[in-house]
């Protein structure tokens, strides 16, 4: 008979990466130290790797551990569907939700494909468009609430992550090295844009805006035929796509914010649940590895 994965050792395995101790690990499981390293050597023993190697006084996560803590995020959520979906009373309601582009074609058909497995009463209308008229919508109750990308002046709202910009050319061709750069960006007001054009301009590269568009296929298309570079999120990264480095003259853009937002007053129950399933869904996302091509 084939071992079987323990979901609660799983979730333990899950609160020691996060929080980054046995300990703490064992604080946020309610179980002690001891308990904790005895559901670790268990769980070791049903996969037959070592999942952790001392590093000085601490413990890492092996190449094996890192693998099966993919899977333990992924068992661990599926399982708390599961029994919220019979356990928690049908919610009902309608919930107007906002996003741009670039995150609809990412996490958010996953995201919404949980929900509805768990909130089947609730039924979600998506918008998308620009952050900035997401924000505008959402303030004027127009939209329940929204994923956006953060700006300096969005003033509601909570982060709900950090994600890095990076730049992208064609694996196949050779646009980042002509002598004026051309550009595919987002649409004047986008933090992406505002972020890419001033670190070329701080470094006086020469560039010109190609493209300019919010809709993220749009941008893809134009890297991925060796017309432009952009700047990206990394967790929109797709094949064919090659990241440039600041060796190859394009600096670091650093980091940007994701908030959530929702108009001022009270939230319906439907809202509250969808907030919670986005908040939690997006702090976890990981983009999907690429292969080397």
């Amino acid at each position: 008979m084939p071992h079987t994965l323990d979901s609660d050792q799983l979730r333990t395995l899950v609160a020691i990466a996060d929080s980054g101790s046995f300990t703490r690990a064992g604080n946020e499981v309610n179980k002690t130290q001891s308990a904790v390293s005895m559901q670790v050597k268990r769980l070791e023993d049903v996969v037959g790797k070592r999942l952790f190697a001392r590093d000085g006084r601490n413990s890492r996560l092996t190449a094996d551990g890192e693998l099966l803590l993919d899977y333990a995020r992924r068992i661990v959520r599926l399982n708390d569907e599961a029994l919220s979906m019979f356990r928690k009373p049908d919610e009902c309601g309608l919930v107007r939700f906002g996003t741009p582009n670039d995150y609809a074609d990412n996490f958010l058909p996953q995201t919404l494909a949980g929900f509805a497995r768990t909130h089947r009463g609730i039924q979600v209308e998506v918008k998308c468009d620009d952050s900035e008229i997401l924000i505008a919508k959402t303030k004027a109750g127009e939209l329940d609430l929204a994923v956006v990308s953060c700006t300096p002046n969005m003033p509601f709202g909570e982060i709900v992550r950090h994600e890095k910009l990076i730049w992208v050319t064609s694996a196949r061709h050779c646009a980042h090295e002509e002598k004026v750069v051309p550009l595919a960006l987002s649409n004047f007001g986008c933090a992406w844009r505002q972020m890419a054009m001033g670190a070329l301009e701080s470094q006086g590269k020469a560039y010109r805006l190609a493209y300019a568009s919010s809709n993220n296929s749009a941008i893809a298309a134009a890297v991925l035929a060796g017309l432009s570079v952009a700047a990206i999120p990394e967790m929109v990264l797709r094949p064919g796509m090659r990241v440039l480095t600041p060796a190859e003259g394009f600096p670091d853009l650093g980091y940007f914010d994701i908030g959530l937002i929702s108009p001022p007053g009270n939230q319906t129950s439907a809202v509250k649940a969808l907030a919670a399933h986005i908040t939690n869904n997006i702090g976890d996302y990981s983009r999907p590895m690429i292969a080397a091509e």
